[in-house]
């Protein structure tokens, strides 16, 4: 049988393991991205490596989170990045150039190239015909270094794609359908290949939409073939020489399939507060609009807001809504600007954002109260907007500027005729704010709210820790450690930082984790799901937290914590979580031993002669890692 696109693309970039489903295997990285609100705490990792300039072929430190400079913290924090992108080796994407993902597709993106990225929708490259994974900065770190990247051997799911969308149906509806019918776990531990003759319906930002949203299913990564849309893409920008064939072979195997008939999709829409509780819009009309919020590294494309702009001209937004529009870079705003489209969205009423992430990552624009905020964005959890009690709904960009026009959530197939948008024969590429490599000998800036890296204390050969916080199902990195305008400034400075952990969850977890010492959290299915940000890691592991004990882990929160020393421990018997309360003294004893074999071990409450059996799962390398007390005391070790 043949191999599968997945395979392909590791089979020729691995390095340690084996194509063995759920073995580790380290795979070469091509390429790497950072942005600011993960970058500072990446190059500072990477400083900590005493190495003169980066080993991949290209790196790119883009700004596009914390573009909000209410305080000196960000501006601070971008002047660092530009001098290490300088000294280092990396080009620098100046704020306002676009969102780091837009951007990469547009000018950097290569099929049959790796790309990690220090953000969870680093897939997006998968649009491209990349193998493009997200993970946390410290993983970035030791890629930009030369070092392989390394992650268990995943799964490969087909979705088969047959038929062509229908009008007014797009590709935010289908990775909707693919949620839907996957769930928020339904990806983990697999790559989402996307084949079939539907896939050649499809432009490159519409795979890029899908791919991007990959991260919602849990996936390590998500991607399409590179074809006759890929070289039309890339030829519009300019970089036609970049361009590969590349696909699976006809006989490929898979180890899971499942089959999606576009002609039979509708508008779909994600309800309150996941990106799994996905509806046909149709049958949630009498719900009233208070925002609609159009852009993010979902749907922020040219493509995306031609249509939009087709949509509202000649109309206006309905005088009870907020309706921002964000372009995804330069290159899309300018081109709006160029051909009257900016004119049209703006006469209809719409508020124009910077090129930036803004309110995806609650960074501006919150919504009043209690509102009904209908986004084109990939994440809709509880608080995310930064309106504690607001209702996200995620659709498509025409979606949402059908709910502009009239107030309330609408079905787009009310509004008429489908707008008719071609993809341009040449995009306007303009990369002046793009800034090549520097001189090595550049001095680094360093603002007051740079703090040092902190770093873990080694395993000891037993702990024992109170329980300081237990946690349900689906806890994202959101929940563990907040973002927003007030906190993400805070990124480089994780004294500051940490006494926001679990903040919406349980107000005084900071408090009572410096009053515990060391401790230990437990929660449910699905722990650490939602963005890369490793500082869901590195801030509780500076309030002391030595180990997570939950049912199961999303991938890179998990990478995250062995990476900075905090032991990821999952139940033998997941029943066994309903045994464990808050406050609970738990003893844990010959850990090095434990740590170093593969078998499952006991451990108890002080106090109960009832062992709970618990399993780590760790490798072998990332048992050293642990033992070491994360990545970075390993790595000083072995050099």
């Amino acid at each position: 049988m043949g191999q599968n696109l997945a395979k392909k693309i590791i089979s020729s970039h691995l390095v340690a393991g084996s194509l063995t489903t759920g073995q580790e295997i380290g795979i070469r990285i091509d390429q790497s991205l950072t942005q600011d609100a993960t970058g500072t705490m990446a190059y500072l990792q990477f400083e900590a490596l005493n190495l003169p300039q980066v080993k991949t072929e290209l790196s790119v430190s883009y700004v596009d989170h914390n573009t909000l400079q209410a305080g000196f913290e960000n501006a601070d924090d971008h002047a660092f990045l530009q001098s290490v992108a300088a000294k280092f080796g990396i080009y620098f994407s100046r704020p306002g150039n676009g969102i780091c993902h837009q951007v990469h597709l547009e000018r950097f993106g290569k099929p049959g190239k790796t790309l990690i990225g220090s953000d969870s929708h680093t897939p997006t490259g998968g649009g491209i015909g990349m193998l493009a994974i997200g993970a946390g900065g410290l993983d970035v770190a030791v890629a930009m270094g030369g070092g392989a990247f390394y992650l268990p051997q995943p799964q490969v799911l087909q979705v088969n794609l047959t038929g062509q969308l229908p009008d007014w149906v797009t590709a935010k509806d289908i990775i909707l359908e693919v949620l839907r019918i996957l769930s928020v776990k339904g990806g983990v531990g697999k790559i989402v290949e996307y084949t079939g003759p539907g896939v050649k319906t499809l432009t490159v930002p519409e795979r890029a939409t899908i791919t991007n949203m990959g991260a919602e299913l849990g996936a390590t990564s998500s991607i399409f073939p590179s074809d006759e849309q890929t070289l039309a893409f890339l030829t519009a920008q300019g970089r036609e020489a970049d361009w590969i064939p590349l696909t699976a072979d006809e006989n490929a195997e898979y180890d899971e399939s499942i089959t999606i008939d576009l002609s039979t999709l509708v508008p779909l829409a994600a309800q309150p507060h996941s990106p799994d509780l996905v509806v046909p819009v149709q049958d949630l009309t009498t719900i009233k609009v208070q925002q609609v919020a159009i852009g993010s590294c979902t749907n922020s494309s040219y493509m995306d807001l031609m249509r939009v702009a087709a949509v509202l001209k000649g109309r206006s937004v309905d005088p009870s809504v907020s309706l921002v529009i964000s372009p995804g870079s330069r290159q899309v705003l300018t081109m709006l600007a160029e051909n009257g489209a900016l004119t049209d969205l703006l006469d209809a009423g719409a508020r124009l954002l910077e090129s930036a992430c803004g309110p995806c990552i609650g960074m501006g624009q919150s919504p009043s109260s209690s509102a009904v905020t209908v986004r084109t964005f990939n994440r809709n959890f509880k608080g995310r907007s930064g309106t504690a009690d607001a209702q996200a709904y995620l659709t498509s960009p025409e979606t949402a500027a059908a709910c502009a026009l009239t107030g309330y959530l609408t079905d787009p197939r009310t509004l008429g005729a489908y707008p008719s948008v071609s993809m341009p024969a040449q995009f306007r590429y303009d990369d002046s704010m793009i800034l090549p490599p520097g001189d090595p000998q550049t001095e680094i800036v360093r603002g007051p709210n740079i703090k040092p890296l902190p770093i873990a204390p080694s395993l000891p050969a037993s702990l024992a820790l109170p329980v300081i916080l237990k946690v349900e199902d689906n806890v994202t990195t959101d929940d563990i450690m907040p973002a927003g305008a007030k906190i993400l400034p805070l990124r480089s400075n994780i004294p500051a930082m940490s006494q926001y952990v679990f903040e919406k969850i349980e107000p005084e977890f900071a408090a009572k984790a410096r009053s515990a010492g060391q401790s230990v959290i437990v929660g449910g299915q699905n722990y650490g799901q939602g963005s890369s940000r490793e500082h869901a890691a590195l801030a509780p592991m500076y309030l002391g937290v030595r180990v997570v004990l939950t049912q199961s882990f999303a991938r890179i929160h998990r990478a995250n914590l062995i990476n900075f020393g905090i032991l990821p421990l999952t139940f033998v018997h997941p029943e066994d979580y309903s045994r464990i309360k808050t406050g609970d003294p738990i003893q844990l004893s010959g850990l090095q031993a434990a740590i170093g074999s593969d078998e499952p071990f006991a451990i108890t409450i002080a106090g109960s002669d009832q062992p709970i059996w618990v399993q780590h799962t760790l490798t072998k390398r990332q048992a050293s890692i642990i033992l070491a007390g994360g990545l970075l005391n390993q790595t000083k070790t072995l050099n």
